[in-house]
């Protein structure tokens, strides 16, 4: 009697950039919605962070269990970054304080850069295990060197994120999120593609690279 294969779960570009960036556009869309016409108003402004806030936390949770009803599992990646949404936005809601959900992108870029370069200073490229077993065929070599430009590149993120928290007001901070961050990943995630390909990583998993975009 034969063993009837396995099917595998289906792989789906856009199902992966909606669970990785779906909360943020949730939160953005509910913020705007609630956020008032006249700025000086705190207490409205608060209430519209909060309502965002607690969208932002559902929305979350919702896109880990897609993540894995969907896709069959669950990243390290998106795990860490539900707890860290989920931590922070609960100070916001109990707080009242919507500094809470400005801090979270900087506390996850400066974990994840200064995790992957201390990584890389002792010779371990731990973006491989964030990533589990993506672009396979790359080589050692080039998942060093992947680690590391990642790592420097949380840190810069970081950095930008505190000098527009600093500079802008909450609600151009939140546009920023969608019109910043998301291309700037973006881009960066593309120009790796050809170190990616020295390296060992075949054509046919191009398409992949951006299903696999580390993100906060």
């Amino acid at each position: 009697m034969t063993e009837a294969p396995k099917t595998e779960k289906p792989k789906s570009g856009w199902l992966n950039i909606l669970v990785d960036y779906g909360p943020v556009i949730v939160f953005f869309a509910v913020y705007k919605y609630y956020s008032p016409a006249d700025r000086n108003n705190s207490v409205a402004e608060v209430l519209a962070v909060i309502s965002g806030t607690v969208s932002f936390m559902i929305a979350a949770v919702i896109a880990l269990v897609v993540s894995k009803w969907k896709l069959g599992h669950v990243s390290p990646m998106l795990w860490l970054s539900t707890l860290l949404i989920v931590g922070f936005g609960g100070l916001t809601v109990l707080l009242h304080d919507p500094i809470w959900i400005q801090v979270k992108p900087t506390a996850i870029y400066l974990m994840f850069g200064v995790v992957l370069l201390v990584g890389v200073w002792r010779g371990k490229a731990l973006l491989k295990v964030l990533l589990e077993t993506a672009f396979e065929g790359l080589s050692d070599e080039g998942w060093m060197k992947l680690s590391r430009n990642w790592g420097v590149f949380f840190l810069v993120l970081a950095g930008v994120n505190e000098g527009l928290r600093y500079w802008l007001s909450f609600g151009d901070w939140i546009a920023a999120k969608l019109w910043v961050f998301l291309p700037a990943t973006f881009l960066f995630t593309f120009s790796q593609i050809p170190m990616l390909m020295r390296h060992g990583m075949s054509l046919d998993e191009k398409k992949d690279v951006l299903e696999h975009t580390p993100h906060e």
